[in-house]
């Protein structure tokens, strides 16, 4: 059994203000996101506009990000079942925040190349993957099961905070100081994480006598997920969306750029603009679950905001630009919503000895999707032109929702307590 901090066995949404552990954790990854937002622009900006990068070595960018979760998920999840997981997680943090400072480093050499840029996203990648992991393994052994949906929800709604202030301030950044500069913040944020997290009071559960085999450990995720039918379907309905959201992020850049014309700063503004979407809803998470119900939130979330993605493709230069953040904001309110009430679910019901595994699991299928999507849409990036290729893969993210709207979650308001 992981080593894992003990939870409170009861407590209330309120209780989460005073649980010191969580709040460290919360202020950690609510600085780590902007940086990681900062550099969601800077990234492919210094790709596209210093290195000369095409649209699809620009897609690379976004497969080297996602590419260690279909590799390094099963075994990451393994391994955050066997150690100290904020440990883990410090070591994480630390290393990503080396891999960004040397692109400035280089870069003020006058080395910085498209290679060693797809280096350093890669390896970064793999310490994402460990990071996620372990880090949503953590959190149900912070709070009480009660409060989980209080907890993810107010994780949700630092995401978008991060999503509405860190393009902005990367757009802003990378016309001031440049775009390898930039990625000094990203760093900074990481090490903040560390920080945070080494302040945390750990106290270590018992682990359990023996071990799984590792072929067995590597596969009892999955073995788990398939004897749960809903599990199995929101990890169809997740991993199709993931694919085609992907797909549009490949080429999203390049489309701002060349088609609508648009500045770094407007860029990182239509971004912000967009995580609005997601902002309210993380902040009305709560209170729409308890309206709608569990079950009824996951498919609700998925099938309701679907027409406004046509809005990205309908975009035009100049104010017709703000189309495109009105599509991306419904996308982030249904993805708020599907991710706290799906997550929810999943901590809850998993046993706490297989729950890196099944969290292993979901990523190495979810988000082995994503570098799948981003060849995919820097393909037709090229093939289609940019703005066809947009249309398809937004009809393709709404179709996701067809694993869950036709499902047995129709019938269902809420999740029985296991």
């Amino acid at each position: 059994m992981t080593q894992q901090l003990t939870p409170p066995t009861t407590g209330t949404r309120t209780s989460l203000w005073r649980s010191r552990n969580f709040l460290l954790l919360w202020s950690g990854q609510t600085v780590s996101e902007v940086g990681t937002r900062v550099s969601g622009v800077a990234v492919p900006l210094l790709a596209a506009d210093v290195l000369d990068a095409t649209v699809f070595q620009v897609s690379l960018l976004t497969v080297l990000a996602w590419l260690p979760y279909l590799v390094f998920s099963l075994p990451a999840g393994m391994l955050a079942d066997r150690v100290d997981q904020r440990r883990l997680m410090v070591a994480c943090d630390l290393g990503r925040a080396a891999l960004l400072l040397s692109v400035p480093v280089v870069a003020l050499a006058g080395h910085l190349t498209l290679p060693f840029l797809y280096a350093v996203v890669g390896l970064s990648g793999v310490l994402t993957v460990a990071f996620t992991v372990a880090y949503r393994s953590l959190l149900p052994a912070l709070v009480p099961p009660d409060d989980l949906t209080s907890a993810n929800a107010r994780l949700e709604v630092s995401e978008n905070l991060a999503a509405l202030a860190g393009p902005s301030a990367g757009g802003v950044l990378v016309g001031l100081l440049g775009a390898a500069r930039t990625f000094v913040a990203d760093a900074a944020s990481f090490l903040a994480s560390a920080v945070t997290l080494l302040l945390m009071r750990h106290r270590p559960a018992p682990r359990a006598g023996g071990r799984v085999p590792v072929r067995a450990a590597l596969t009892e995720g999955l073995g788990f997920i398939r004897r749960q039918r809903i599990l199995a379907l929101v990890l169809a309905c997740t991993a199709t969306s993931n694919f085609f959201v992907m797909a549009t992020r490949s080429i999203e850049v390049p489309y701002l750029l060349r088609v609508l014309h648009a500045t770094p700063a407007t860029i990182g503004l239509l971004f912000s603009l967009g995580s609005v979407g997601g902002l309210l809803a993380g902040v009305l998470a709560g209170r729409v679950t308890a309206l709608l119900g569990g079950a009824r939130t996951i498919w609700v979330s998925m099938a309701v905001p679907g027409p406004l993605y046509l809005l990205m493709p309908l975009a035009r230069p100049g104010w017709g630009a703000l189309l495109y953040a009105v599509g991306t904001a419904a996308f982030a309110a249904n993805a708020v919503l599907f991710n706290v009430a799906a997550m929810s679910y999943r901590q809850r019901v998993t046993p706490a000895r297989l729950l890196g595994r099944v969290n292993a699991a979901f990523l190495w299928i979810c988000y082995g999707a994503i570098p799948l999507g981003a060849l995919v849409g820097g393909a037709l990036g090229t093939r289609l032109g940019l703005r066809p290729a947009l249309l398809v893969c937004v009809l393709g993210m709404w179709s996701a929702a067809l694993f869950v709207v036709f499902s047995p979650l129709r019938r269902m308001r809420d999740f029985a307590t296991p």
